[in-house]
């Protein structure tokens, strides 16, 4: 049987939620990507274009600084990674998450929260930015999600 890590970054907490759904249904572990500086709800100000996340997304080079690392990543052979949806894409900090952690000979499964955003886009840009790993799949799940929904996307 796989070792599953569901590791996730949340900036208003629903992703926390999902992530946490996820980890109980298969058996996984939780890892919350977290940034060095929180956000704020200002940081968060998608409308202000000097806002901290404007800021980050509009440059593909940005890379917030986690906090913490996962200690025991040899031990997962599959690794979901959780977000919400900035700008039709992953937030920096998961480059950081992915760039800092060594995920070759991982099945990667990507899972992100939006209200309408799709996951598409997310998942092809990072899937061509990090070609050498093995991404799996996509979904967009919401705090509604069910077991059924996880247990058929995952298994």
């Amino acid at each position: 049987m796989s070792k599953i890590l569901v590791s996730f970054f949340s900036a208003s907490g629903v992703t926390k939620e999902v992530a946490s759904k996820i980890a109980k249904v298969l058996g996984g572990d939780l890892f919350e990507i977290e940034p060095i500086n929180k956000y704020t709800s200002a940081d968060l100000d998608w409308t202000n274009k000097q806002s901290r996340s404007s800021v980050e997304m509009g440059n593909p080079a940005s890379r917030p600084e986690v906090k913490n690392k996962v200690s025991n990543l040899s031990d997962y052979d599959t690794v979901l990674i959780g977000f919400p949806i900035w700008w039709d894409l992953a937030p920096r900090i998961i480059n950081t998450f992915i760039e800092e952690n060594n995920l070759e000979n991982k099945k990667i499964y990507i899972f992100a929260t939006s209200g309408s955003s799709s996951v598409n886009n997310s998942f092809d840009t990072l899937k061509n930015t990090y070609s050498n790993l093995n991404f799996i799949s996509a979904k967009r799940l919401s705090s509604n999600v069910t077991e059924n929904d996880i247990t058929s996307w995952i298994m």
